[in-house]
């Protein structure tokens, strides 16, 4: 499963122009042959569990080992199945790109890194995967580096994941002392013998980790720069691989959490705050791109506050996660499909009645947007209301911000459909817009069908929660679905709100070509919460001044010392060279007034 996509992407980069005619298919097949034995996996997993040893990685440390069991093969389906969807739409997409061999390359090269992370047993193995995901996205979203934004997003990306990362190399180093062990199985078997302060420790530096990954509050400000790659990225990192890592660490590392309280309240709580931040981005930004990215950190939220919430809440965390790879990579590549008819023109107050020359992208993207705001019987019905009810059920507080971020994505997202697809004609007069070619519109066709049924199959029976619970524990009492609870209901209602107002606004009123410049409130989404203000004072800025403090103290103390002595030498030994001049008679008076100095004093000491 590993193996395929890295001969891929080692084939194409190693095989340079050689591979250019044909590159594009190798990488697909890759892909598609990574997911056929992914399949072959999950049919073989029946209900069970097994390991694969590969080779001693740190002799009497740790190995490089793979698990398989229901959560690492849920990921793998996921991974593979919505990564070869994107890397046949990619196929249409990147087609006049001179560098497409070395796009599928780095595409495969992802894919290989994300299913490591989640098929090693052991936080060795899977911190070897983490930065392998980290190397592939800074590549992927620096591909057209020639642009100065899509260089200084990658180096943004990289940077700010390091912060995370670090984290969980600390967290890792303390599992080691306090268990002996980084193996997922050893570790889960002697927590009990762990305090709760180390536990508490070992888990909030875990979330910091994921946090970095997963673009959660406070590490969040690169997810939106990000979309300076080409679309098929976006995609990719939303829905399948990069900001689901962090979720799965949660998840898999629930034994740490459920003996931690107190970290696992923090989960919760940032889960909170970043969906409701991510919502309230979204509602400000008309790069289209940008709009679904500040979705993607909403929807993720949710899903780490359902991994906050213990063994009731992983099945829906992970349902959800499952079902957004589906409607999120359709809609990123509907929006990609947009972008392609529209001379790569992404500001949605330029788009307007797209609907009635883009029909294919325009259903498969309402059937998606339908989704993710929790449409009666479509998949995010079942998931994010799962997520919900279950927070109300653990904290009311909790549950009743989460119905509020619902009716934000009901707003946000329903803005985005109305400006593009809907209203009056905005186009410039060199827009020719037109459907896609059926390489990029079909795969939006099959995930628009997982959009619609896969929800209900996953949470109806608690057919993935009996389905994981081998691997992450099974709730004490089974949760029962109920579309009447005050929760749903408050929920659809808040969604049917948003999906009003911005129907109003979007809709039915004309859309300004120039956004207007709108209250603080607006700004203050439009500038991502000041996010990147925020970093800069706390972080760059005291960065900068204790530079300039150690370049003055250097320049100053250090060689000011340093320099200070050798001139004063220096200039002592310039002043006596004088008194050397080559004359005898110089000598002779120095000689005479010395002796001089010297008999006046012995005769004053005598007479003493």
């Amino acid at each position: 499963m590993i193996a395929l996509p890295l001969l891929g992407a080692a084939i194409l980069l190693l095989g340079g122009r050689r591979t250019n005619a044909w590159g594009h298919y190798l990488g697909v097949l890759m892909s598609l042959g990574s997911f056929v034995v992914a399949v072959l996996a999950f049919l073989q997993l029946a209900g069970g569990r097994y390991s694969i040893r590969l080779f001693d990685f740190i002799p009497g440390i740790a190995d490089i080992s793979l698990l398989v069991d229901p959560l690492s093969i849920s990921f793998c389906l996921l991974i593979t199945g919505v990564g070869s969807l994107i890397h046949i739409y990619s196929i249409g997409y990147m087609s006049h790109d001179p560098d497409r061999r070395r796009f599928f390359a780095y595409l495969n090269l992802f894919v290989a890194a994300m299913l490591l992370l989640v098929l090693s047993s052991n936080y060795v193995g899977l911190f070897i995967g983490w930065e392998g995901v980290g190397l592939a996205s800074y590549l992927l979203i620096g591909f057209w580096q020639f642009k100065p934004t899509a260089a200084a997003a990658a180096k943004k990306a990289f940077i700010v994941n390091r912060v995370g990362d670090f984290g969980l190399l600390v967290g890792i180093f303390l599992m080691w002392t306090t268990f002996g062990s980084l193996a997922f199985g050893d570790i889960s078997g002697k927590v009990g013998e762990a305090s709760q302060g180390t536990l508490t420790a070992i888990g909030l530096l875990l979330l910091l980790g994921a946090c970095g990954k997963s673009a959660q509050l406070p590490l969040q400000s690169w997810l939106l720069d990000a979309m300076e790659g080409p679309t098929p990225v976006s995609a990719l990192i939303h829905a399948a691989t990069m900001v689901t890592a962090g979720v799965y660490l949660v998840v898999r590392s629930g034994f740490i959490f459920e003996g931690a309280p107190t970290a696992q309240l923090v989960v919760t709580i940032v889960g909170v705050a970043t969906l409701l931040a991510g919502a309230i981005i979204g509602c400000a930004k008309d790069d289209i791109k940008k709009g679904l990215a500040g979705s993607t950190m909403s929807q993720i939220g949710y899903m780490m506050l359902g991994a906050g919430l213990g063994p009731a809440g992983y099945a829906f965390a992970i349902g959800h996660l499952i079902t957004h790879g589906f409607f999120k990579a359709n809609m990123f590549l509907g929006a990609g499909s947009v972008m392609h008819g529209m001379n790569d023109e992404v500001n949605m107050r330029k788009y307007g009645g797209l609907f009635s020359v883009m029909k294919v992208t325009a259903v498969t993207f309402i059937i998606g947007y339908l989704a993710i705001i929790g449409f009666p019987l479509l998949s995010g019905y079942f998931t994010k209301d799962g997520i919900i009810e279950t927070a109300m059920h653990h904290n009311q507080i909790l549950g009743w911000l989460a119905v509020a971020g619902a009716g934000l994505t009901g707003f946000y997202m329903s803005r985005m459909v109305f400006m593009t697809f809907f209203g009056k004609r905005r186009w410039d007069s060199e827009a020719h817009p037109h459907e896609s070619p059926a390489v990029m519109t079909v795969p939006l066709i099959i995930l628009s069908v997982g959009s619609i049924f896969l929800g209900g199959y996953l949470v109806l029976s608690n057919r993935l929660m009996l389905f994981l619970a081998p691997a992450v524990g099974r709730p004490e009492e089974l949760p029962v679905f109920h579309w009447n609870s005050v929760a749903g209901l408050a929920t659809l209602a808040l969604v049917a709100v948003g999906a009003v107002l911005a129907w109003f606004k979007y809709g039915k009123a004309e859309v300004p070509e120039v956004a207007p410049r709108g209250s603080f409130v607006t700004v203050f989404a439009r500038r991502d919460l000041y996010g990147d203000a925020l970093n800069e004072a706390l972080l760059m800025r005291p960065g900068q001044w204790l530079t300039r403090i150690a370049v003055f103290f250097d320049n100053r103390g250090i060689d000011g010392l340093v320099n200070g002595l050798a001139a004063t030498i220096g200039g002592s030994s310039g002043r006596l060279r004088r008194l050397q001049t080559g004359f005898a008679r110089t000598y002779a008076l120095s000689i005479l007034f010395g002796a001089a100095v010297l008999a006046g004093a012995l005769l004053l000491v005598g007479n003493l």
